[in-house]
């Protein structure tokens, strides 16, 4: 036999959460779970599911929303197929220090170090660094 190149093929490992989504089944989804609809990491808010028709499978209605926009989004899917749900990771930082070139300096929660973050833009921008100057109260709230 012939050794074909297309044959040769490298697979990488990755670690247990390395992948942004997991595939779960419709059906197993909760209320104030994470799920993803239009390619958007939503929070789920509604969920109802009819039942099964003459033709075909239970279906699940999905309200949720986006958790970066806040925008509400809706699908509906047969409960036995898979959807993808979002690795959601929550980290809270403190805010010591607003730069002048507009990056936060915080500190996470071992003590490191984090100056990576540039001050959002608009109405939250706005809020954190009004809080932060003049208000001295927990920007979080």
């Amino acid at each position: 036999m012939a050794d074909d190149e297309q044959h040769n093929v490298t697979f990488e490992s990755a670690d247990a959460g390395a992948s942004e989504t997991f595939p779960m089944q419709c059906s197993a989804l909760r209320k104030n779970g994470h799920v993803v609809i239009k390619g958007r990491p939503c929070k789920i808010v509604e969920m109802t599911t009819s039942k099964t028709g003459k033709h075909g499978h239970a279906k699940v209605h999905l309200v949720a929303i986006d958790i970066f926009t806040g925008k509400k989004l809706e699908d509906l899917s047969p409960s036995t197929h898979n959807m993808d749900v979002p690795n959601v990771r929550r980290q809270e930082y403190q805010l010591l220090d607003i730069s002048d070139d507009g990056f936060l300096n915080l500190m996470k929660e071992d003590g490191t170090p984090k100056d990576d973050v540039k001050l959002p833009s608009g109405e939250v921008g706005e809020k954190i660094e009004r809080l932060f100057r003049t208000e001295e109260k927990d920007v979080s709230k």
